[in-house]
C-alpha cells in the first residue's frame, strides 16, 4: 500500500512514521504555511487535572499521554534522542481551597483507573514555590507526578528524521488531491502527480480550504496563538513541573533556562501572521500574574501559530462517505501537543482500514457545532 500524508506538522509527521514503520510507502507532502501549529507550540501532557468536562476529549487525551511513552521508545530505537520530551510533573494552581479540592478529586478518580496519572498531592504555597520558584506568592497546588512537557518543533523534527530512515518521501508544496469515479486516487503537487491508495490529509488549520474543492464542508477555522519565551540567565530550569492556572493559559520550563507562557486563543484572525500589541501584551501579563519571578527575565522569543479549531474540543478524525480512500485527521485546537502523536497514529491505523479500538463517531469530520 501506498499513503500521501498532506501536512506534516505534529500529526501528520506522527502518521507518516507509523505508517512508515509498518513498511507501508509513505510520501509527505506539506506547503510550509507560515504559522503552523506545531512550529510554534510548547505543551502540557497531562489530561488528569484538564478544565475539559467532555469524557470523549479525555478518551482521546488520555490515550494521547498514554501513548507518548511507546513513542518514546521507538524514536530512540531509531536513535533520537532531542525529542523535547520530558516527564517533569504538572501543578495545578490556584488560590481558591475549592477549586483545589475539586482539582485533587479529579486527579484522584482518575489515577484509580491509570496509575500513570502517578503521585497526588496537596502543596501550600510554599511548596508549590520550591518546585516552581518563579511563582506568586499566593497560589496553592495540586501537585500529579505523571505531567510532562513537549516542544512541538522537537518533536516534529524528529518523528520525521526518523520517518525518513524508514523510507519516508517529502515533497514541498501545494498538494490537490485528485478524486476520480468517487475515490481519491492520489494528488498533484505543482502540476507533478502523484498516485496513492490512501490519502490522509492532516494539514491543520488549512483542511477547509484544501478540502472544498472535493465538495467537502468541513468546520475549521485557524485560531491565532501568540506565545512567549523568557529566558532566565543561569537558573537550572530542567526539573521545574509543568503549571496550570484555572484558566486558558499554561507555563512550562525547558532544559535551556527557557520559560514558555502560552497562549492567547484568538478566533476572527484568519491566516493574519502577525504578532499583535495586544497579543503580546496579554501573555506576558498573564504569564507575570502566575509567576512575578519572571520580572526580570529576558525575552527570549515570540512564536506565532494558527490552531485548527473545529466545531468543539474534539478532533475531526475518521473518513467521508462521499469520497472514498480519502482520511481525515485535524481539529485538535489547544490538545494538538497532548494528543497529536496518538491522534496521528489513528489516522494512520484508519488508512489501513485495521479495527481500532475506539468509538469513532463521537469524532465525525464532518459533524457541525451543535
Amino acid at each position: 500500500m501506498k499513503a500521501i500524508i498532506i501536512g506534516s506538522g505534529i500529526v501528520g509527521s506522527s502518521t507518516a512514521y507509523h505508517l512508515a514503520r509498518k513498511g507501508i510507502e509513505v510520501v509527505v507532502v506539506d506547503k510550509a504555511h507560515q504559522g503552523q501549529a506545531t512550529a510554534a507550540g510548547a505543551g502540557i501532557v497531562c489530561p488528569w487535572i484538564s478544565s475539559v468536562e467532555n469524557e470523549d476529549w479525555y478518551t482521546i487525551a488520555r490515550r494521547g499521554a498514554l501513548y507518548y511513552p511507546k513513542l518514546v521508545a521507538a524514536l530512540k530505537e531509531d536513535g533520537e534522542e532531542e525529542l523535547g520530551y520530558k516527564m517533569v510533573g504538572a501543578i495545578a494552581v490556584s488560590k481558591d481551597n475549592q477549586e483545589l479540592d475539586a482539582l485533587e478529586r479529579k486527579a484522584l478518580l482518575r489515577a484509580k483507573d491509570t496509575p500513570e496519572v502517578g503521585e497526588v498531592s496537596r502543596l501550600s504555597a510554599e511548596e508549590a514555590r520550591k518546585l516552581f520558584p518563579p511563582l506568586e506568592e499566593e497560589l496553592k497546588a495540586i501537585y500529579v507526578s505523571g505531567g510532562a512537557r513537549v516542544d512541538g518543533r522537537s518533536l516534529r523534527d524528529a518523528m520525521q528524521r526518523a520517518g525518513k530512515k524508514h523510507g519516508v518521501i517529502r515533497y514541498e508544496g501545494e498538494a490537490r488531491p485528485v478524486v476520480s469515479d468517487g475515490k481519491v486516487t492520489g494528488v498533484e503537487v505543482d502540476g507533478e502527480s502523484i498516485s496513492a491508495d490512501k490519502v490522509i490529509v492532516t494539514a491543520g488549520a488549512w483542511t477547509k480550504e484544501l478540502l472544498a474543492p472535493l465538495g467537502i464542508d468541513i468546520h475549521i477555522e485557524p485560531q491565532r496563538g501568540q506565545i512567549v519565551h523568557f529566558s532566565l540567565q543561569d537558573v537550572d530550569t530542567s526539573h521545574w513541573p509543568v503549571v496550570i492556572p484555572q484558566n486558558s493559559y499554561y507555563m512550562l520550563a525547558f532544559d535551556d533556562s527557557r520559560v514558555v507562557v502560552g497562549a492567547t486563543r484568538e478566533s476572527g484572525t484568519g491566516f493574519d501572521y502577525r504578532l499583535t500589541a495586544s497579543g503580546v501584551k496579554e501573555v506576558i501579563e498573564a504569564g507575570l500574574d502566575i509567576a512575578p519571578g519572571l520580572a526580570d527575565s529576558t525575552l527570549h522569543e515570540m512564536r506565532i501559530g494558527f490552531r485548527p479549531a473545529g466545531p468543539d474540543v474534539l478532533p475531526l478524525l475518521g473518513t467521508v462517505e462521499s469520497v472514498e480512500n480519502l482520511v481525515i485527521s485535524t481539529g485538535l485546537g489547544p490538545s494538538g501537543i497532548t494528543m497529536g502523536p496518538y491522534v496521528g497514529a489513528l489516522a494512520g491505523e484508519i488508512a489501513l482500514e485495521n479495527e481500532i479500538d475506539i468509538e469513532l463517531s463521537p469524532y465525525d469530520p464532518l459533524r457541525k457545532q451543535v
